[in-house]
């Protein structure tokens, strides 16, 4: 275990969460703003519960102002921080990443949209991540977004999230001269922000919080989903 980065530093994932009622505007045409609140609580406890079953990890944080995200973080050991919370994504991060290089940690980050995630998914992805100093990313479905990266140290490469982070994020950490791990996993890889993702998630039936709640209102999204086609 010398060589083991895991032997020389903690690993903290954080989870950066909006308040839930804000959140999946981008499916505002096929869901109630309701379902949509309860759609990201949904999706947010099964990415946590994930997390809380990887026995190599530090710690969680969870990265919020919302309550109702703060009391389910905590039933599952999370800590909250408020740094950087209303500061989108990127300034979420960002907060974190520099709170945890002080201690010179390394830092797991994931949202709080990718239901499928298990904590065989994030193993695997720990796994991968090289010793010293290191970049490893795994990218959205599209290859588009960045839907998980770890960094040591946390503040190892400037992050910005976004629809297309994917391929700035790997230039980002060229620049400084690292060679990228990139692990592709089609769990990681599903979030759900657009209609067509959420199609494709309930193509799968998982026992996730997210699917159930999406299959108890499927006449629901599904007839908005056609009468959206349709236009």
């Amino acid at each position: 275990m010398a060589n083991d980065w895991r032997s020389r530093r903690g690993v903290w994932a954080i989870v950066p969460v909006k308040e839930f009622a804000r959140a999946k505007q981008r499916l505002a045409a096929i869901l109630s703003p309701r379902v949509r609140e309860e759609l990201a609580a949904a999706m947010f406890e099964d990415v946590i519960q994930a997390l809380s079953e990887v026995p190599d990890l530090a710690g969680i944080v969870v990265v919020t102002v919302d309550p109702a995200a703060a009391a389910i973080a905590l039933r599952y050991g999370a800590d909250i921080w408020s740094d950087g919370a209303r500061d989108g994504h990127t300034g979420a991060v960002a907060a974190a990443a520099r709170r945890l290089a002080a201690n010179g940690s390394t830092m797991l980050t994931m949202p709080g949209d990718i239901p499928r995630v298990t904590a065989a998914d994030i193993a695997d992805v720990l796994a991968a991540h090289p010793a010293g100093a290191a970049f490893t990313i795994a990218p959205a479905w599209d290859e588009r977004g960045s839907n998980t990266i770890l960094c040591s140290p946390a503040d190892l490469v400037p992050l910005r999230f976004g629809p297309d982070s994917f391929f700035p994020h790997l230039a980002a950490a060229r620049a400084l001269g690292l060679m990228p791990t990139i692990v592709r996993n089609d769990a990681i890889a599903l979030d759900l922000d657009e209609p067509a993702e959420l199609a494709r998630f309930m193509e799968k039936p998982s026992r996730t919080r997210a699917w159930a709640l999406l299959d108890r209102h499927r006449v629901e999204w599904d007839k908005a989903s056609a009468l959206v086609e349709a236009q």
